[in-house]
């Protein structure tokens, strides 16, 4: 017997009673997306002058700070409660140590303090990684051509210091070393930056799905080698709860599953696991390929973009950074 035979069968029982109208429908939704559940990434770039567009990633821009704050109002105009930032440094500025994440007039920095003093109540999102800085394209520094774990961790917290000092909210390490969210929460502490949050990466997978992502920063051509030896296996499941749970062990106030769709199982296994705010991260590889079939007409915007991100709704998540943020907000608004 199983645990759905006493709840009667057909004819008696007709589950499409209950599909039967919209306002019935509504009424028993499992589910429910709203502006309240969406993060936007966005894509800083050095200088002044005109939005540029990201190729690979058609209908989103590099943005330089004289833009920023009309084309970040456009969130908060519609409910969007953070946006997250990612800088495309100037190649120059690219160096062996990722010299330029711990430099307090860096891209993010000066970007932060913007944004700060013009919508205080906006959510600031920071990564923390070498990744953008280095003209290796490594999340942490080579030693003998290997990315040095220890090592990394001193300049990740500096960087998570300076970016808090700027206004950064929340700080989501990326870069997958080992134990840096302790490294994180021991230097915020001490720099008395105690109410700033840590929003870990726990499980990063080392993905094909992030290429228009790494064009739109301009690193995609910097990397030496691949990320292998630190993000995870996308073959492992149970190793992403192991991740997970020692993050929450080092101070994680949350944690994340990137990419998103390919994982929506082990968002599910994270968030009936441990019960914390669980997060996914959309990314750059998914929606590139739900854009260009929308752009060839291959698919349905009008469909296809909320459906995708009920899908994070469904697997646990308390929310979803996605490109697709404004776009989404702006249909669920029209209802």
């Amino acid at each position: 017997m199983n645990q759905f035979s006493s709840l009667g069968s057909y004819p008696a029982v007709r589950l499409r009673r209950n599909r039967a109208d919209d306002w019935t429908r509504r009424l028993v939704a499992e589910n429910t997306l709203s502006a309240n559940d969406l993060i936007w990434p966005i894509f800083l770039k050095e200088g002044s002058g005109n939005n540029e567009p990201v190729v690979s990633m058609p209908g989103q821009l590099r943005v330089p700070l004289d833009e920023l704050v009309d084309h970040v109002g456009q969130a908060v105009d519609i409910g969007i409660p953070a946006i997250a930032l990612f800088p495309a440094t100037l190649p120059e500025r690219k160096d062996s140590e990722g010299s330029e994440a711990t430099n307090p007039e860096n891209l993010v920095c000066k970007a932060a303090r913007l944004l700060k003093s013009t919508y205080p109540a906006l959510g600031l999102i920071g990564d923390v990684a070498l990744d953008p800085y280095t003209d290796h394209g490594h999340d942490g520094v080579l030693r003998n051509g290997l990315v040095a774990n220890d090592e990394s961790l001193e300049i990740l917290a500096h960087q998570a210091v300076i970016q808090a000092q700027a206004g950064i909210d929340t700080l989501a390490p990326s870069d997958m070393m080992d134990g840096r969210i302790g490294a994180l929460r021991t230097a915020l502490d001490l720099a008395g930056l105690t109410d700033v949050r840590l929003m870990s990466y726990a499980a990063k997978y080392a993905s094909g799905f992030y290429g228009p992502f790494r064009e739109a920063l301009g690193s995609s051509g910097a990397l030496k080698g691949d990320k292998r030896t630190y993000q995870m296996d996308p073959a492992n499941s149970d190793e992403a709860l192991r991740e997970v749970a020692l993050d929450l062990q080092e101070g994680a106030d949350m944690v994340m599953v990137k990419p998103g769709m390919p994982y929506l199982d082990i968002i599910q296994r994270v968030k009936t696991a441990f019960a914390v705010p669980t997060f996914a991260y959309q990314v750059s590889g998914e929606y590139s390929m739900i854009k260009g079939a929308i752009d060839n007409g291959w698919l349905d915007p009008d469909k296809v973009i909320l459906e995708s991100l009920i899908a994070f709704k469904r697997a646990g998540c308390s929310g979803i950074l996605t490109y697709f943020a404004l776009d989404a907000a702006e249909r669920l608004k029209r209802g």
